[in-house]
């Protein structure tokens, strides 16, 4: 097949998994191994203040960007290029769309929040009110021991909208754009953000680039997510020109310069509030019900959806499809370098 029409099926593939398979159990999940190798390596930096620990930040991403980005090409490649050579080449490239989409999906995650929220919300519905507050700790960082159910509601549809960018608007764009390694450059910056991005004395030099990368690398994509919250939330007839006007007023109350366009998008457009108590409280209606909170599901992964068969797909097909088989080709170069030493060959 032409290679576009392989790409579209990895988008559309990739899509399936998310919705039907869903997400890597956690011990297995890349990114687990991500966070365990930058944990050995934060354990192991002692002068925290130098001008040389943000030269490690820096080199501690460019490790697990080039360790995990070569780990998936060279998945890709073999099955591309080794096994087409060596199997048959229909079997390669149909072996080469289902790793690549596998891969492509551990990225990004549309649906996966349902099965955060929808037990959060069926506590609330029946009184248990503590049991959720338990719960939505499990995707939020701060305390919510005690916190009321508008509260928890609020948690979760703020999780949710914030997520929309950098669970998947984020990582799709890089990935279509350019392939497997721009998933994985996002990721790594992203991961690292959230592991070492505070303004502390612990980790403000160390986590200097990767906060700020990840800070560059959403920037676009955070402020093109209200046009597709609006387009969205008009397919599901709720109040989507409420959403550009409201992200341009609003999106600077998060301290993320980023995360306030979606979140406030998203709770125009569903008509709610959301309030993170001493922080910022966005929107203008009430604080959200839990019928409000599976609105936002629907209304974030109606938007999800409509940017991956568009946009994504798109880039994918015509651009990152390319440089992802060129990297591969790379890839298998750099792989029979190292074997002819031994006299080896693939």
């Amino acid at each position: 097949m032409q290679l576009w029409i392989d790409a579209v099926l990895i988008i559309v593939l990739a899509l399936l998994i998310d919705r039907f398979v869903g997400e890597v159990p956690n011990a297995f999940h890349p990114l687990r191994w991500m966070g365990n190798i930058l944990d050995a390596i934060n354990k192991r930096i002692k002068n925290r203040t130098s001008r040389f620990t943000s030269v490690l930040g820096f080199l501690s991403y460019l490790l697990v960007f080039l360790l995990f980005s070569g780990i998936g090409l060279l998945i890709t490649t073999t099955c591309r290029i080794v096994i087409g050579a060596h199997v048959d080449p229909l079997v390669g490239e149909a072996a080469w769309i289902i790793a690549t989409a596998f891969i492509f999906k551990i990225s990004f995650a549309v649906f996966s929040f349902r099965k955060h929220c929808i037990p959060i919300c069926d506590d609330l519905d029946a009184g248990r009110v503590e049991d959720a507050a338990a719960k939505v700790q499990m995707i939020v960082s701060r305390n919510t021991k005690g916190m009321d159910a508008e509260h928890i509601a609020s948690s979760c549809c703020e999780t949710i909208s914030e997520n929309l960018v950098d669970s998947v608007y984020s990582p799709v764009t890089y990935f279509g754009f350019l392939g497997l390694p721009g998933a994985v450059m996002f990721r790594c910056a992203n991961l690292m953000d959230a592991m070492w991005g505070y303004l502390n004395e612990k980790y403000a030099k160390l986590g200097y680039f990767p906060a700020k990368f990840d800070d560059v690398l959403g920037f676009a994509t955070s402020r093109v997510s209200p046009y597709f919250v609006a387009l969205a939330g008009m397919m599901l007839k709720m109040d989507w020109r409420a959403a550009v006007p409201a992200a341009k007023a609003e999106h600077t109350k998060t301290p993320s310069p980023n995360s306030g366009w979606s979140m406030t998008a998203v709770s125009a457009t569903l008509g709610i509030s959301m309030e993170k108590k001493g922080v910022y409280v966005m929107g203008k209606g009430p604080l959200p019900t839990t019928d409000d909170v599976r609105r936002c599901l629907k209304l974030v992964e109606t938007a999800s959806v409509i940017f991956i068969l568009t946009v994504c797909l798109i880039a994918y097909a015509i651009l990152g499809c390319w440089i992802q088989v060129r990297c591969e080709g790379i890839t298998y170069d750099i792989i029979n370098a190292f074997l002819g030493i031994f006299g080896w060959s693939v």
